[in-house]
């Protein structure tokens, strides 16, 4: 039985008098309403209307039970708002500094329309992560290693000129392969990717082919690397797309797969299960992961 739904019909008949207007104010046909009370007298045991008079005429116990009863009703709808205005409650979201406008605007219209309101955090991995275990975020979107990750974003070299090859080998970079006697080719990490299971392996090919140490990187923020990159010869470290947002022409490197991973941190399941499940596509296109189908996503859909 639904009890809540009895009680609210047994308040509407009471206050209005008729099974009639009471069915219409608890928004049900009058059947319904009457099979509701009929159910809820047989379960207190008591008739709560006398049937032997014209109208909704209560009996001595439909009296007594009528005050409780429109409490409950009270409560149940006060309940019901405050669940609507809970629902409202932006979660507080720490996502990649790497991030646009254009990016988070995407992901926050989505997340709307799947009941989710999002309020962001920009920061470094690093700070993301302790944003989540500090509780100062309800969850944070973290770096992970890609075999642990719920979004990967495949990582390549970038440059201003488009006279890259198809495939950039970072042992073409050594000194006397380039070409450039007084400057020799630098990469860019940026902070977003100063993380190990991204930085150590750069370093690792860097050394393996003979870079000079100098000739691969971190950059102290991505403006400056970016500026690095557009004034010189020198790569950048990047996405797809965000060599895209940046204007620079993107290459995959022929050494080593590089990407990106993101899990989800938060100190409440739900929290963790609503942004994995609800969230899990729009995050993917404002990280720039690829769809199912291997597609980067393009610059409409960003």
């Amino acid at each position: 039985m639904d009890l809540l739904g009895a009680w609210r019909a047994f308040v509407n008949v009471s206050e209005r008098g008729s099974f009639t207007e009471g069915a219409a104010a608890t928004r049900v046909p009058q059947s319904v309403a009457s099979r509701r009370i009929a159910a809820l007298e047989k379960h207190l045991g008591e008739r709560l209307f006398d049937r032997s008079s014209r109208g909704a005429m209560l009996t001595h116990f439909g009296r007594d039970m009528l005050p409780l009863a429109k409490r409950l009703v009270r409560l149940a709808d006060d309940m019901e708002h405050e669940a609507e205005r809970a629902k409202l409650n932006p979660l507080r979201l720490a996502v990649p500094d790497v991030c646009t406008v254009r990016d988070l605007a995407g992901l926050d219209a989505e997340a709307r329309r799947e009941g989710v309101y999002l309020d962001f955090h920009t920061a470094a991995p690093a700070e993301r992560a302790e944003l989540a275990r500090s509780r100062e975020v309800r969850a944070a979107l973290t770096a992970v290693p890609p075999g642990d990750a719920l979004w990967s974003v495949p990582l390549g070299l970038a440059g201003a000129a488009d006279v890259l090859p198809d495939v950039v080998y970072i042992e073409t970079l050594r000194a006397g392969r380039t070409g450039r006697a007084s400057r020799r080719t630098r990469v860019w990490i940026q902070p977003e990717d100063d993380v190990p299971h991204i930085r150590d392996p750069m370093f690792r090919v860097r050394d393996a082919v003979g870079l000079q140490p100098a000739q691969v990187g971190v950059g102290v923020t991505l403006t400056a690397a970016t500026a690095e990159v557009l004034t010189s010869g020198d790569l950048l470290l990047c996405s797809a797309k965000q060599a895209r947002d940046l204007g620079l022409h993107w290459r995959p490197i022929g050494e080593l797969p590089l990407a990106r991973g993101y899990g989800v941190t938060a100190a409440v399941g739900d929290d963790a299960e609503r942004v994995r499940t609800r969230l899990r596509r729009p995050i993917a296109r404002c990280l720039g992961a690829p769809d199912e189908n291997g597609e980067a996503p393009s610059r409409s859909s960003t």
